[in-house]
């Protein structure tokens, strides 16, 4: 197998092709598709909640003053972008839910880049990158793997890098210096370069925030990879659900329970004995010619549905369908002693 980037990516979109096909085809993929992105939304909304509140807790113990109220602003609202997504969530394509993800990521760049208008101490705008914020672009991350697509999940790691590296380029040429504060350090640490380079208040470290980018796409291209496994999942279990359907046109639904569940092989092959049930309609030739076609197919319609009823009834296997005829089978897979 090839493993290259360029294969992998072809693959993958090669099967989100056959993913939708198969989704438009079977009402169960889709129904399961749409079920699978609705619970993922809700679960996510919910650890959005939770995981913002738990914030907004931690972050007076981290900042014992009044300006958190600013962080706690923008906390309530990135709840309040959590329940638009959740409102607007569906299968496919949607421009709104791309754009509230987009926004989720602008918001956070900003609230790691500006400072906060009310800390009243003059500081570098590069200094708000000593605090570590950026492990906050993880919970984005996580959050959609359990909401979006694959390729939703990895969209968003791209963006956080893009939008990362852009914004710490902003501050580089943009942001607020205090070049004496630079000149100090440059005194206090001379002989050590690296400590330096590393405390310099001015200094955005462009290699460190490009690790950061780097490694959020590699986190984004692993759960995409798992999401893209979920979803291969997801398909299976509507495959068997809609073979599932299929049994129960012929075999009644305890039946149907009864083999998906066994552990032997219902194909094998074995002799027994079984019952066997022809039906059909009498004079039903003699009534399709003097009748026009709407009336001789409703006739078949409700005919089969009769009959099918009273054949699952009796724990009956519907073998097939002769026009007006129908073959069916007691005794099968197991025999009692009044299948005939």
């Amino acid at each position: 197998m090839n493993w290259s980037p360029l294969a992998v990516i072809r693959t993958l979109r090669a099967s989100r092709e056959v993913q939708e096909e198969l989704a438009q085809n079977n009402p169960h993929m889709a129904a399961a598709l749409e079920q699978e992105k609705l619970e993922g939304h809700r679960m996510a909304f919910v650890a959005r909640t939770v995981a913002m509140v738990v914030i907004m807790i931690l972050l007076p113990f981290l900042n014992p003053n009044w300006n958190v109220l600013f962080y706690h602003f923008f906390i309530s609202l990135y709840i309040a972008l959590g329940w638009l997504q959740y409102r607007y969530a569906q299968v496919g394509y949607s421009k709104i839910e791309l754009l509230l993800i987009f926004l989720d990521i602008i918001l956070l760049a900003l609230i790691f880049t500006i400072p906060n208008p009310f800390q009243g101490e003059e500081f570098p705008t590069a200094m708000l990158y000593r605090f570590g914020n950026f492990i906050y672009f993880f919970l984005i991350i996580a959050l959609a793997s359990l909401a979006y697509s694959w390729r939703t999940v990895w969209s968003a790691g791209t963006w956080i890098a893009a939008i990362w590296l852009f914004a710490a380029v902003m501050v580089e040429f943009f942001g607020h210096k205090i070049p004496q504060l630079d000149q100090e350090a440059s005194k206090a640490f001379e002989g050590f370069p690296f400590v330096e380079y590393l405390l310099t208040p001015n200094s955005v470290n462009f290699d460190i925030r490009v690790q950061e980018a780097v490694v959020i796409i590699l986190v984004a291209g692993i759960l995409a990879i798992k999401g893209y496994r979920s979803n291969l999942l997801v398909m299976r279990q509507a495959e068997i659900a809609s073979e599932r359907a299929n049994l129960s046109r012929y075999f009644p639904s305890s039946l149907v329970d009864s083999l998906a569940s066994t552990d032997h092989d219902i194909g094998a092959v074995r002799s027994q004995e079984v019952a066997v049930l022809f039906t059909d309609i009498v004079g039903f030739t003699q009534f399709a010619e003097r009748n026009d076609p709407d009336a001789v197919m409703n006739l078949l319609r409700d005919y089969h549905a009769f009959i099918e009823k009273a054949i699952f009834e009796n724990k009956g296997t519907l073998d097939k369908y002769m026009g007006d005829g129908v073959m069916a089978t007691f005794g099968r897979p197991q025999t009692t002693d009044d299948d005939a």
